[in-house]
């Protein structure tokens, strides 16, 4: 049986860390993918559970060098702790380290100290053994497994610089003067320093996910069966409990209002920034904040079944998985290592065998070791997809996986699903007309339509059930009932076999003459959605219904938006070619489809897609499923529905057009900041190994240049966050 787990992994330092990792999952028999993210530091894993089991995988993860913690709400307390511990040992380090440096910094004011080698050495033994230990055990780890990391270098880079500086100390008895303690020792404290930046600025860029986790609150207020209030904490919450919610408290859990009236702040989920109105009935989520009333809640959904909880299990998923781009870079950098290994040794060996000393050939080779580690590289595409993917949660929009969000800039056409999508998808019935006895009045033609599209959950099946509802009628008792997708329903109802449905549900049973027969008034052949009742028993049309649904308020604005940034827009739908028409053309729409089936929907996308077009297809969630697949992007307009979220590469929580070309937006910026990173990270490369193959490098100044080059990688992905901000507003 197939299964999917999610593992946090402490331990990585590069992407040769992440290859490694996922070099060693995917050999092990049993599992199907494994990806690995560096910034997150978690590897989302498909396996095959009847062969092999999550001990085992984690067993295998700690033999490659690396520890596997478990999943908890805390991980963020955890990180604080880390990072204090990792600050002291930097103070510490750099305190030792300091005085190394001080004849170097002083030298140039004419300000001449001289350290006694002993001292040098008294000073740097500490940093190279203690400080630098974890380099030590990993790169030795990593060795023992036949594969190589950021550690690797920086262990031998300083153990070497280290070692001669004690070989020249001995060979001189202790009176040498030129010594490279302070290459080894600024080499730690500096790639410490770097690597504790580095993860102050992954904390940063993974904080849209925390601070969505905290937004649970801990505790909750039920009703007891005393009818007294009560305070209790959330893991002890059931189904059956009814929650108060006072004026300006968060919802700890998903449920629906059973008694109040009151402004919600809902901005978590659909990124909008007004607060929603919600009474007695609504579906209100995890995180909200109340406005000025007090509620009353039932349960409907507690823990990980919360729409917060599936929002937030959506975005770590989508963080986790890796973008084409990523997957290349991953290639490189996992033969980067062993070639700079021996970059370093021809190094070592050419200088010294036709350019200078063997002592200052090895201080080349160091310089090299030390300018080559690929941290940047690692770095470069995942800070950028995180960040990118938090903002576009706080806007409303849910990216499925990197690989949508690196799609999203390309995309040359977009095609709408019209109900739901660019209209509210709620229509009304407009007008009822009977052309039978048997449908002889308003009443019992609305009861008909009701009996015979009661299995259907067609908007307009709904609309014609609201307000046979609320006429109090009660649907009659039929068989055989089916719903024909994309043109109506039929049953037999006392005998006699009926029929709803556009005017392709004459075709089907035959009888489109009928249509001819009849003197209808102007409005059903023109721009309102109609259906027709059909007796097909007796070969009659019964009656006919109107149907209007609202245009959604920024639909106008985000089909221009759409179209200013140069791509084509299409709308398809199964309605009639009049009420296409009209909607089409109050939108700015110059391309539509209508009278479409789903699989017509379907194949005109895949059309497009032959002809080279990069088609984002954008639909309700719900009946869409097919052409949402079918299309390059799936773009699923819900209120955070399962289906929605489930059905689309990417999900607009709050079914507001405008947000589609914020998407792309946001999607193309991504993408630049992407190109942008790996520009710098090989550019360091490129221009450091040579410099310092050539000894125009020294080896504290090239672990300088590798700690700057991945803090400043994080660094403009984090600058993506003010790139969004003016962009939206």
């Amino acid at each position: 049986m197939k299964e999917n787990l999610v593992l946090k992994i402490k331990g990585m330092s590069c992407a040769s860390c992440v290859g490694r990792i996922e070099k060693g999952l995917l050999k092990t028999s049993g599992v199907y993918s494994a990806e690995v993210n560096l910034v997150t530091e978690k590897a989302f894993i498909t396996f095959e559970s009847d062969l092999i089991d999550i001990k085992k995988m984690r067993k295998l993860i700690k033999e490659l060098g690396y520890e596997v913690t478990g999943e908890d709400l805390g991980a963020q307390g955890s990180q604080e702790k880390n990072l204090d511990e990792d600050k002291k040992l930097i103070i510490f380090s750099g305190l030792l380290t300091l005085p190394l440096l001080l004849p170097m910094i002083l030298g140039p004011l004419g300000i001449d100290i001289h350290l006694a080698p002993w001292v040098q050495c008294l000073f740097a033994t500490p940093v190279q053994f203690i400080m630098g230990w974890k380099f030590h055990t990993s790169a030795f780890r990593a060795l023992r497994t036949h594969s190589f990391n950021m550690e690797v270098l920086v262990s031998l880079g300083t153990t070497a610089a280290y070692g001669l500086s004690l070989y020249l100390m001995n060979k001189n008895h202790g009176h040498s003067s030129h010594l490279y303690f302070e290459s080894s020792a600024m080499i730690i404290t500096l790639v410490m320093l770097g690597k504790f930046l580095e993860k102050k600025a992954k904390k940063e860029t993974t904080k849209a996910i925390s601070s969505l986790q905290k937004l649970r609150p801990l505790t909750a207020r039920i009703l007891t069966s005393e009818n007294e209030e009560k305070e209790i904490p959330l893991e002890l919450l059931t189904l059956k409990d009814i929650v108060l919610i006072r004026p300006g408290e968060r919802m700890p859990v998903d449920g629906k209002i059973l008694d109040g009236l009151s402004g919600v702040d809902e901005s978590h989920i659909t990124g909008e920034s007004f607060p929603i109105t919600k009474q007695k009935g609504d579906l209100i989520y995890t995180g909200s904040i109340n406005g000025e009333g007090p509620l009353k809640i039932g349960v409907t959904a507690l823990g990980h079944e919360t729409m917060l909880s599936k929002i937030i299990k959506l975005m770590e998923e989508a963080q986790m998985k890796k973008a084409p781009i990523q997957k290349l870079v991953d290639k490189v950098s996992s033969v980067f290592v062993p070639l700079i290994l021996l970059i370093s040794f021809f190094t070592v060996l050419g200088s010294g065998l036709f350019f200078v000393n063997w002592e200052e050939a090895i201080i080349r080779g160091v310089a090299v070791l030390v300018i080559a580690c690929p941290c940047a590289l690692g770095l470069a595409t995942p800070t950028a997809i995180v960040v990118g993917t938090g903002e576009a949660a706080k806007q409303g929009i849910l990216f499925k996986d990197a690989l949508t969000l690196e799609v999203a800039h390309s995309v040359t056409t977009i095609v709408f699903d019209k109900t739901g999508t660019l209209t509210e998808g709620k229509p009304t019935v407009h007008e009822m007309i009977s052309f039978d006895t048997k449908a002889h009045d308003h009443k019992n033609l609305l009861l008909l339509l009701y009996s015979v599209l009661q299995m259907s959950e067609h908007p307009l099946a709904k609309a014609v059930a609201k307000m046979a509802k609320e006429e109090n009628l009660v649907p009659l008792t039929g068989s055989h009932m089916r719903v024909i997708p994309g043109v109506g329903a039929e049953a037999s109802i006392e005998g006699v076999h009926y029929g709803v449905g556009s005017k392709k549900i004459l075709g089907l049973f035959n009888l489109e003459r009928l249509i001819h027969e009849k003197n209808l008034p102007d409005q059903w052949e023109e721009s309102l959605t109609h259906s027709y009742l059909l007796d097909v028993t007796h070969g009659k049309i019964l009656g006919m219904v109107t149907f209007k649904d609202k245009i959604r308020q920024n639909a106008p604005l985000g089909i221009r938006t759409l179209q200013e940034l140069g791509l084509k827009v299409y709308m398809l739908t199964g309605d009639h070619e009049k009420t296409a028409e009209r909607v089409a053309e109050s939108l700015g729409i110059n391309h539509f489809k209508a009278s479409l089936l789903p699989d017509e929907k379907n194949k005109f996308i895949k059309d497009l897609m032959d002809q080279g077009e990069v088609v984002a297809m954008v639909g309700d969630g719900l009946n869409d499923a097919p052409s949402l697949a079918s299309a390059s992007i799936g773009i699923a307009m819900g209120t955070g529905t399962d289906v929605a979220i489930h059905s689309a590469g990417m999900t607009l929580m709050h079914s507001d057009p405008v947000l589609i070309s914020k998407a792309l937006s946001l999607s193309k910026l991504t993408y630049k900041k992407i190109k942008q990173n790996l520009f710098w990270a090989f550019v360091y490369n490129v221009i450091g190994i040579p410099l310092a193959a050539m000894g125009l490098l020294d080896p504290v100044v090239a672990s300088a240049a590798m700690a700057l080059s991945s803090i400043s990688v994080v660094g403009n992905s984090l600058l993506l966050k003010n790139s969004l901000k003016k962009r939206s507003s």
